[in-house]
């Protein structure tokens, strides 16, 4: 008995070295200033700006705690708007990255082992440079003067329709967050149909399954796991995306993460801002339990 106390108390610090400093930095980066975040929304918003102290000396100051901001984010629909748009954005890049990040994981995963580095090399290869670098290069793509737009144009020309713009249009916050978040799916994808076993699609074609019965009765069911945590790498930061839609959306493609910073940077209502990422955070919670719930039938169904 004494000798598995010595044990438990020697296995301890080595336990809490290694645990202990990423505890640390859950508790000083997101536990802390997630209940900030969440005292600030209940919070008024200073006269010029931040926060409302919470002993005023003027006793016709507003101050102390309210649930204002929340009422007024239930009452104007323009808000719940931008949040039901920025879900349906997030949604439509998740889905188009799963239609594209499929057949080519699914590529990559059946081909030669000497080609699959080389291939995930070049999936890979946005991450190595930076973020607003490909930004600015979908603009020069998507431009006015681009040879993209001058093309569709003239096509568009040629069957009597109007001239568009794809600069600053939904489509080109579509298309870039696409092209961001889109190795965010094929990674996740590619793990999972890697370690498929392919004795289990021999067995299926010996009882007389053809390919697309196949791949709907094996391949997919196996690979559902891999769906769900590529859908919840893209949507969770597509919702709060706000570089994107700033720099190539127009000023009807705002979305929550816009509005958020502006809360904050601009019109400094730091309780509004507060109250906007706090239901912004309980959304993708939400997301994130459901993925977990069905990756976890998934996992089992497979």
């Amino acid at each position: 008995m004494n000798d598995e106390r010595k044990l438990s108390r020697s296995t301890r610090f080595p336990r809490w070295l290694v645990s202990g400093p990423p505890l640390l930095f859950l508790l000083l980066l997101v536990a802390i200033p997630g209940v900030i975040m969440v005292f600030a929304s209940f919070r008024y918003p200073g006269e010029f700006g931040g926060l409302a102290p919470l002993a005023a000396s003027d006793p016709q100051t507003l101050h102390g705690f309210t649930t204002e901001t929340y009422r007024f984010f239930f009452s104007d629909f323009i808000y719940v708007e931008v949040f039901i748009k920025s879900f349906v954005m997030a949604l439509a890049t998740t889905l188009i990255c799963l239609v594209m990040a499929y057949p080519l994981a699914l590529l990559i995963a059946r081909s030669p082992k000497r080609s699959r580095n080389l291939m995930m090399l070049l999936v890979i290869l946005p991450f190595t440079s930076n973020f607003l670098i490909g930004i600015y290069a979908w603009m020069i793509i998507l431009g006015p003067q681009a040879a993209l737009n001058q093309l569709i144009n003239i096509l568009l020309g040629i069957f009597g329709a109007a001239p568009v713009q794809l600069l600053f249009s939904p489509f080109a916050v579509m298309i870039t967050m696409v092209y961001v978040y889109l190795p965010f799916m094929v990674l996740p994808l590619y793990t999972n149909l890697e370690k498929h076993d392919p004795a289990l699609l021999d067995a299926a074609q010996d009882l007389g399954a053809n390919a697309w019965q196949r791949f709907w009765r094996v391949t997919f069911p196996l690979s559902q796991p891999g769906i769900f945590a590529g859908s919840a790498l893209v949507f969770i930061p597509a919702i709060g995306m706000f570089a994107v839609p700033e720099l190539l959306g127009g000023i009807g493609d705002i979305m929550i993460g816009n509005l958020i910073k502006d809360q904050f940077l601009g019109t400094r209502d730091w309780p509004f801002g507060s109250t906007l990422a706090i239901l912004l955070t309980l959304a993708v919670l939400l997301v994130v339990w459901l993925v977990a719930k069905l990756s976890g039938r998934g996992g089992r169904y497979a």
